[in-house]
C-alpha cells in the first residue's frame, strides 16, 4: 500500500499534479491524502491576537476549504471512475504549506508527496516557486514536482544524475525502484566526469546502486564533460527523458546544484517531472 500526500490550493496547477499521481499509481493499492493548508488573506488585529471565534472567520474558511476538498475528490472519481485500489482522505489545516505538511506527516506514514509547481513570478526561467523550494529544503520525504501544464507520460526513461558520493542505502531510493519496476522504466544513472577516475568510495557506491536496481533496466553513463546542467540538458533531449531524479543529501551534488544560487539556472529546459529524494531519518 502506497501512502501519497497531495497538497492542493485548488489551482489548475495542483489539479494537474493530482491527475499525474492518480495515473502513475493507477494499478497500485494507494491511499491519497488531499491536504489544503490555508491562511486567511486578511486578518483583523484581534484575529491575529487570538480571538478568531468571535468573528467566525476561521470557521468559514475551514468550511470552504473542506467543501473544495470534497469537490476535488468527486471530480477525481468523475474523471477516473471508481478505482477499487484507491482510497481518498482529506484534511484542511489553518497553517502554512511546509508546516502543515510536517504536522500531517507526524500523524500519517507518507511514502511520497506529489505537488504541482511553477515559478512564483510566472517567469519561464524560474522553474520552482518559493513554496516548493521550502518544501524541498524542509520536508524529509520523497517529493515529485510536476511542471505546470505537463501532460502525463509513463516514466519509461528516467534520468538519475549522481556524483556517486552518496550512501544509497541511507536514502529513500525504494520509491524510484518501485516506480521503475511497475512502469518497466529504464533508469539512466549519469555521472558527469571531470577527467578524474572514480575514487574507491565512488566505485563502491556505483556497485551498490547497480545491485539495488539489478531487477530493473539499469544503465550507467559516464559522461565526460561540459558542466552538469549542459550534461543533463543534452541527455534529456537525446533520450526523451520522462522523469528526472536527484538525491537531496547534505553537501551533495543536488544541494550544490540546486540551492547554491542556481534556482534560476535549474529552470534550464526542464519541463518534465522532477523527483527529489532525501536521506533517511537516522533513528537514535
Amino acid at each position: 500500500m502506497k501512502h501519497i500526500l497531495l497538497p492542493t490550493d485548488f489551482s489548475e496547477n495542483a489539479w494537474n499534479a493530482i491527475t499525474y499521481a492518480i495515473t502513475l499509481f493507477k494499478n497500485e493499492d494507494s491511499t491519497f491524502y488531499l491536504l489544503n493548508a490555508y491562511t486567511p488573506v486578511i486578518y483583523h488585529v484581534e484575529y491575529v491576537l487570538g480571538y478568531p471565534a468571535q468573528f467566525g472567520l476561521g470557521d468559514v474558511i475551514r468550511t470552504n476549504a473542506q467543501e473544495n476538498l470534497n469537490e476535488t475528490v468527486s471530480k477525481i472519481k468523475e474523471e477516473f471512475g471508481i478505482n477499487p485500489k484507491h482510497t481518498f482522505e482529506t484534511e484542511a489545516r489553518f497553517d502554512t504549506l511546509t508546516s502543515g505538511i510536517k504536522a500531517f506527516m507526524e500523524k500519517h506514514p507518507i511514502d511520497l508527496i506529489v505537488m504541482g509547481t511553477k515559478g512564483a513570478t510566472g517567469a519561464k526561467e524560474i522553474l520552482f516557486g518559493s513554496n516548493t523550494v521550502h518544501v524541498f529544503k524542509e520536508i524529509k520525504c520523497p517529493i515529485l514536482a510536476i511542471p505546470f501544464g505537463f501532460e502525463y507520460e509513463s516514466p519509461h526513461e528516467v534520468l538519475f544524475p549522481t556524483d556517486l558520493e552518496v550512501d544509497y542505502n541511507k536514502t529513500h531510493l525504494d520509491i524510484l525502484h518501485d516506480i521503475a519496476k511497475s512502469h518497466h522504466s529504464r533508469v539512466n544513472a549519469m555521472h558527469i566526469s571531470t577527467g578524474y577516475d572514480l575514487t574507491d568510495l565512488q566505485e563502491k557506491n556505483k556497485s551498490r546502486l547497480e545491485l539495488m536496481f539489478e531487477d530493473t533496466a539499469f544503465l550507467f553513463h559516464d559522461i565526460k564533460s561540459m558542466n552538469i546542467l549542459e550534461g543533463i540538458n543534452a541527455f534529456q533531449v537525446k533520450y526523451k527523458i520522462n522523469l528526472l531524479v536527484m538525491i537531496n543529501n547534505k553537501h551533495s551534488f543536488f544541494e550544490n546544484l540546486f540551492f547554491k544560487n542556481t534556482i534560476n539556472q535549474i529552470g534550464f529546459h526542464l519541463n518534465i517531472p522532477f523527483l527529489v529524494i532525501p536521506p533517511k531519518k537516522i533513528e537514535h
